[in-house]
């Protein structure tokens, strides 16, 4: 069995290793929330949650069982009822600036926000602390340095979906009551060592975002979610960081590194869930293993488009063009992008941010496939090498095709082949399309290529067009190794 424990060298490609003994993957965010609330309850000195977006008015899951505890649904109201019910409790937000602007400005969160800041241990801070058209983009919570979240899932509107992505879940819906569309996403939950370690990363983005300086938490306790099973125990996890550069602050570009040690280090395949798919350094990486004599598979699974209106221009547009490029080196034809879908044939968002590199290597996190997660916005991944990991890769499989992990798996060993796999197991209603290239506009074109949305860090924001791109680098590729695309 292939193994990748050279892969995390701190420093290099993650920040630090440190253990944990129990690991949980978290799949979709019914669970995520459920969890979380459970953990919270249990937090008797420091919940601090570290964001893109909080939502206050959205619903924390009760246990799965059914079983309610006595706190409030309402994420606004369990914080301040948290608060108050635990005497030395302090619960600390911490949200991207820019994103949070618009939504404090409706009255029923700007009504929570008060509130909040009204409690003596209740803190909201903003998060400023990043270069012009950045974003803070980690997505952790830190419970008493005892248990950690990190990964793809924000506590906000939308992210709230089981695996079964129902067509029509009358659960799936805006506090208001507006139905939601399908959303897939991903996060992971750990204890011990490694736990403390992201209370310490989140202390340090307390530190950097407000200048005040958090002490760590008194004596750790076991606040394991009561109702999630760990995935694994006894691990070693890496956990990596993207940090822009700033003044006063040295650029950090672990995750890009361990991004190219994995796709470097590859055997057989790559199994990958990616928001976007527009990062030059990851689609150049793909190239130089898509030309060997015997390249390994590599399947991405992204959403049909990108969420938003500006977003579908910039990163639509650059995964089309970066797949077209890729085509011209695929000789064997082992990468594949698919969409998935539900029983009606609806598109499911793709957010989970989730690597499995041959069966033992698996990275969750909060960076996507794009440039701004490599070098622009603050990010936080964790690695782990299991031999097990790829019984979390036939589930994922197993979800987005409608079928079970033991198919998948069984499948699998007949076929010797992702993509044969995938495309033996496809078939209408639930299941994975294939990317197709869509037509460009001039626009959106120009728009791609020269990143204009999606720079490759605070640099490049203010460099000459005629020094950026999406081909910047590939220049030795395009001269002679790149096949025609077939159309």
């Amino acid at each position: 069995m292939t193994q990748h424990t050279d892969i995390l060298i701190p420093h290099k490609t993650c920040w630090r290793i440190a253990p944990a003994g129990r690991f949980a993957f978290i799949d979709d965010g019914a669970a995520y929330f459920a969890a979380a609330r459970q953990a919270m309850l249990q937090a008797r000195h420091s919940i601090l949650l570290i964001g893109w977006d909080f939502d206050a008015n959205i619903t924390l899951d009760r246990t799965p069982d059914g079983a309610e505890d006595e706190g409030p649904a309402r994420l606004g109201d369990f914080i301040i009822w948290l608060a108050d019910r635990t005497p030395g409790l302090q619960i600390r937000l911490l949200r991207w600036d820019t994103g949070a602007i618009k939504s404090m400005l409706r009255p029923s969160e700007l009504a929570t926000v008060i509130r909040w800041k009204m409690h003596p241990r209740i803190t909201l801070r903003l998060d400023g602390a990043h270069p012009p058209a950045a974003s803070h983009h980690q997505k952790i919570v830190a419970i008493d340095d005892a248990l950690a979240f990190a990964g793809g899932i924000d506590m906000t509107m939308q992210r709230w979906d089981t695996p079964e992505h129902l067509d029509d879940d009358p659960r799936r819906t805006t506090p208001r009551g507006r139905p939601l569309p399908p959303w897939h996403d991903a996060t992971s939950a750990f204890d011990g060592p490694a736990a403390r370690a992201i209370g310490d990363l989140a202390r340090a983005r307390w530190l950097a975002a407000t200048d005040e300086a958090l002490p760590p938490c008194p004596a750790p306790h076991d606040c394991w979610p009561k109702d999630l099973a760990p995935t694994f125990t006894d691990v070693s996890l890496g956990i990596a960081r993207t940090l822009p550069k700033m003044d006063g602050q040295d650029p950090v570009h672990e995750i890009e590194a361990a991004w190219l040690a994995m796709i470097a280090s590859a055997k057989r395949m790559i199994y990958a869930e990616s928001q976007y798919f527009a990062s030059r350094k990851i689609a150049h990486a793909i190239a130089l293993r898509l030309t060997e004599d015997d390249p390994p598979e590599i399947v991405i699974v992204t959403p049909h488009s990108a969420d938003g209106w500006l977003e579908p221009i910039a990163m639509d547009t650059a995964r089309a063009k970066l797949i077209e490029a890729l085509a011209r080196v695929d000789h064997k034809k082992r990468l594949r992008l698919y969409h998935p879908v539900t029983a009606a044939e609806a598109p499911i968002y793709v957010h989970a941010k989730v690597t499995v590199v041959d069966d033992d290597l698996l990275r969750v996190g909060s960076s996507n496939f794009n440039n701004r997660s490599m070098r622009l916005d603050t990010e936080c991944d964790v690695i782990l090498s299991h031999p097990r990991a790829a019984d979390l890769r036939a589930t994922l499989l197993a979800e987005h095709l409608g079928t079970t992990p033991e198919v998948v798996t069984s499948t699998l060993a007949e076929t010797g082949s992702l993509i044969a796999t995938v495309e033996a197991l496809r078939g209408p209603g639930r299941s994975l399309v294939p990317y197709v290239l869509p037509e460009l506009s001039s626009l959106a074109e120009w728009l791609a290529e020269n990143e204009i949305l999606d720079p490759n860090g605070p640099d490049e924001i203010f460099e000459s067009l005629s020094k950026r791109g999406l081909y910047k680098g590939w220049q030795h590729l395009l001269r002679g190794r790149f096949r025609r695309a077939p159309r």
